[in-house]
């Protein structure tokens, strides 16, 4: 994995918060862990993370720690992960891959990410050689609007158009909401309806494959769970949640810099949790990446 060499001018958004690509540079050299032994690799959190880390980062940097002990030449095509406990935005992540297995197509590799001496997440990944086979792809959504005639997220939010998380933080991903999103505040009640939102990295990334998926895998967990609150009339102020499980497979090549349409829906939720699908086509229509993701959903009572 390679970091940019650009040395672009600070960008802001309609809101005041940074952008562009100085922001996703922040995001690519949190992919580049530091290589302590053969198998030990450690990575940090940005200054400004909220109480605990991001899913999506500690994903991200997994895969990076189980990519850097695999052939360049084998690419990752799925992941699955448990988070096990809150990660600590304040201290170091120490990430140790185990070889699993180095087969003639396949490589497995597992990784476990650990702080202050407990795990806090473990990812199983697996890559392979390319090889042809039999093709096809269920056909993308065809009545959604190009993402450059929707706003970004810093257009809502400068419009008023917000609650939550995306007011707070720097956004290494444009995203381009195709309808209200939950945290919106001319929302109107329950859905059944995918959530649906348009994203790519915010600038430009090296040819690095890896780091597209790794790329994708951190933005796949911003509005997955999002899906399970749209089937409800909730104030999100009362609702607590938490990514339990994540699931990823990786299709076809794609760029993480190009857009992409996020297709989300919850076919279920029980016991305070809620179960989401996710599916990323490219704009041809081309299915380049499906994700599982179940969470903690608990509505808190007065």
């Amino acid at each position: 994995m390679t970091r940019s060499s650009a040395a672009p001018v600070p960008e802001f958004a309609a809101d005041g918060l940074p952008r562009g690509q100085a922001v996703l540079d922040g995001l690519v050299q949190l992919l580049d862990l530091e290589q302590l032994e053969v198998n030990l690799f450690r990575g940090v959190s940005p200054p400004q993370s909220p109480t605990r880390v991001f899913g999506g980062q500690v994903a991200g940097q997994a895969l990076v720690a189980a990519g850097r002990t695999v052939p360049s030449d084998r690419e990752v095509h799925s992941l699955h992960a448990y988070f096990i406990r809150p990660g600590d935005p304040r201290v170091p992540i120490v990430y140790e891959a185990e070889r699993v297995r180095d087969g003639r197509s396949f490589t497995t590799r597992r990784v476990l990410a650990i702080q202050h001496g407990e795990a806090i997440f473990s990812l199983s990944a697996s890559f392979q050689l390319p090889q042809e086979g039999l093709e096809h792809s269920a056909a993308g959504p065809s009545d959604v609007p190009p993402p450059e005639t929707l706003p970004s997220i810093g257009d809502r939010v400068a419009a008023g158009r917000h609650a939550g998380w995306p007011a707070r933080t720097p956004r290494p991903i444009d995203m381009r909401f195709v309808d209200e999103p939950v945290w919106s505040s001319e929302r109107t009640g329950a859905s059944d309806d995918p959530v649906r939102v348009w994203m790519r990295a915010d600038g430009a990334l090296p040819d690095d494959r890896l780091l597209h998926v790794c790329l994708l895998t951190y933005a796949s967990d911003m509005t997955l769970l999002g899906s399970v609150l749209a089937r409800h009339d909730l104030d999100l102020d009362k609702v607590q949640m938490a990514s339990l499980d994540h699931a990823m497979w990786f299709h076809r090549p794609f760029r993480a810099d190009e857009w992409l349409l996020y297709t989300c829906h919850s076919p279920t939720a029980s016991g305070s949790r809620g179960l989401a699908t996710g599916r990323f086509t490219a704009r041809d229509g081309r299915l380049v990446a499906t994700t599982v993701q179940e969470g903690l959903v608990r509505v808190r009572r007065n």
